[in-house]
């Protein structure tokens, strides 16, 4: 039975999205209704679709009348998360034929690491790829000729813009395949402190690369977590995965045999089987499991822009109010870097998504009677994944945490309220990481020492310029002005000053992501300084208060004055810089039309 709290929340989404739900809802019908691809289409259409296919699988899809399966896949070896997909499609070929099916690679989407593009300028186009990647998703499904999609990801934008991109195309039946995680390496923690070590010069280049290449060393996700685990947690609580698939390494015997599983997984969807296409599955309540799973976890800050987007594509209103509610109810069950010393491969060997899934519907905060990929409902993502005399087979977790320090049951959690905290006051509506951040550092009144890009504070911090309590505010980093880039590279020395016992906080509205760290942080500071936000009016020496107790962010300025005081403008030159170079203008009319990060971010409304 779900609680009280969690079905009120339900209902009030429900409520407020019920004309676009039901329009949505509509449109999958219509499409769904359609005869099946190669009957609908013209005979050119059909002989230009398959014309590559082997004979025998043109034989099958088109006389047979056989399944067809479209592959949308992010593959590239950029990404270490990524790498492993290369030889994915020949698996999945292999295993729909013996299931009597077809499939084609229907397309490739972009997938950029933010970790290459940190502090670059590339990184001001990494929003914005989730909805060109979504858009490429809708390309690559658009040859319409598919009864099922399985789709190929792992990282930050990239599962974002696969799923809106699929629930555009919401009368098919999707399943994700993920491809895991690297193997420890060098522990977030040490990796941090050479990170501080290097801002304050006390190693050199050569050791921090070093520290760097121990951390990052393989193929497979990276091992903190920030969003692309946070991803794959989240695919889990809406039940779009192999049950368990998430944070099985690379290379393992049960990584092939879940991939394998994926084909028959999406198969017994198919419309002549057991119907369920992905834009039915994700509903109302699977939207608010999402939101739960990722706040029991203290997941990603980036998803209270991600989902936002996510739902808005099923037809579903939600913002971050139903977020800021959720967490007051939702405990706190997972300690995983940067909340807290584990890496994800702990996590997963303690229990992992299947133990916080288990305790979350067992404590009735997360709706367990909706439908999943699998078949066997969203209880099923609750047991693990073994790979046993050459079959796949799943079985009960323990009743009790394998690592106390890493996950908690819900009975006695690491805090009785989930990782993410809504923020409101004069300078707008922020987010911030609380579950990362001490408990003596929640509450920060400091003078504002104003930046309008990070560069400048990294400049300041450098001349010895922040040795005293302050409160970076960060501005003209939202959607509109450059993309909204994360600001990870402020991390390091922020985190050396707050070590020197001085009282500092970053407010920006600018992006921080999953591995914002120690330092407490109000992020996605909405509307941005560019569209009226008043962020703009803040000056040096400003009292700042960030109280993450009371969810409070204020400029302590007369009212009047504050009221009578004008907005800074973004600087013309850098202005410039913001929309050239790199590939930076291809994305104009993206900046232009984007909406707040509230409201998801979205250029395609």
């Amino acid at each position: 039975m779900v609680a009280a709290s969690v079905e009120r929340i339900t209902r009030r989404i429900r409520e407020r999205s019920q004309a676009g739900r039901s329009a949505y809802l509509a449109r999958i019908e219509r499409h769904a209704q359609r005869p099946r691809g190669a009957e609908r289409m013209g005979c050119a259409n059909v002989a230009h679709a398959f014309a590559a296919l082997p004979a025998h699988d043109k034989l099958r899809v088109v006389a047979q009348r056989a399944p067809h399966i479209g592959v949308v896949s992010a593959y590239n070896d950029m990404l270490s998360a990524h790498q492993p997909y290369e030889g994915y499609p020949a698996l999945i070929r292999d295993a729909a034929r013996a299931l009597g099916a077809t499939v084609q690679v229907a397309g490739g989407v972009p997938a950029m690491c933010d970790g290459v593009t940190q502090g670059q300028p590339g990184m001001e186009l990494s929003l914005f790829s989730r909805d060109t990647i979504a858009m490429a998703t809708a390309i690559a499904l658009t040859h319409d000729v598919f009864d099922a999609a399985l789709l190929l990801g792992v990282c930050d934008k990239i599962v974002p813009g696969l799923l809106i991109g699929a629930l555009h195309f919401g009368h098919l039946p999707c399943v994700f395949v993920p491809a895991g995680p690297m193997a420890s390496g060098l522990s977030n923690s040490e990796k941090s402190k050479v990170r501080e070590m290097a801002a304050v010069g006390e190693v050199g280049r050569d050791a921090l690369l070093q520290a760097e290449s121990a951390a990052y060393h393989g193929a497979g996700t990276c091992t903190f977590y920030g969003t692309a685990n946070s991803n794959q947690m989240l695919l889990e609580a809406m039940g779009l995965h192999v049950p368990g698939a998430a944070f099985v390494h690379p290379g393992a015997p049960l990584r092939e045999a879940l991939t394998r599983a994926a084909v028959a997984t999406v198969l017994q969807r198919v419309p002549s089987a057991s119907y369920l296409p992905i834009g039915r599955l994700v509903d109302e309540r699977v939207i608010v499991n999402a939101m739960v799973a990722l706040l029991a976890t203290g997941g990603s800050t980036n998803h209270l822009i991600h989902w936002v987007a996510v739902a808005r594509a099923a037809g579903i209103t939600i913002d971050w109010g139903d977020f800021a509610e959720l967490s007051a109810v939702t405990p706190l069950l997972a300690r995983v870097y940067p909340n807290g010393s584990a890496d994800v491969n702990q996590f997963q060997a303690a229990g992992g998504p299947a133990f916080v899934l288990r305790e979350l519907m067992d404590a009735g905060l997360m709706h367990d009677d909706v439908p999943a990929m699998d078949g066997r409902g969203l209880r099923a993502h609750a047991e693990l994944p073994v790979w046993q005399g050459d079959q796949l087979r799943w079985r009960a977790l323990p009743a009790d945490s394998g690592d106390s320090r890493v996950v908690r049951g819900a009975a006695a959690p690491f805090s009785a309220s989930g990782g993410l905290k809504l923020l409101t006051g004069n300078l707008g509506r922020a987010v911030i990481k609380i579950s990362a951040v001490p408990e003596d550092r929640h509450v920060i009144e400091a003078p504002a020492r104003v930046f309008d890009d990070q560069e400048a504070l990294q400049r300041a911090f450098k001349a010895g310029e922040l040795e005293r309590d302050f409160v970076a505010v960060v501005r003209f980093q939202g959607p509109r002005a450059n993309g909204m880039p994360e600001l990870h590279k402020l991390t390091p020395p922020l985190a050396v000053l707050q070590g020197k016992g001085f009282k500092v906080a970053l407010v920006t509205d600018g992006r921080m992501s999953g591995a914002s760290g120690k330092v407490p942080a109000a992020i996605h500071v909405s509307p941005e300084a560019l569209s009226g936000g008043a962020l703009a009016k803040v000056r040096d020496g400003d009292l700042i208060r960030l109280d993450g107790v009371a969810g409070t962010l204020d400029a302590k300025v007369d009212a009047a004055e504050w009221a009578a005081r004008e907005a800074a403008s973004i600087d013309a030159a850098a202005a410039e810089d913001n929309g050239h170079g790199l590939g930076r203008e291809l994305f104009a009319g993206l900046r232009r039309n984007v909406v707040s990060a509230e409201e998801g971010a979205c250029s395609w409304m």
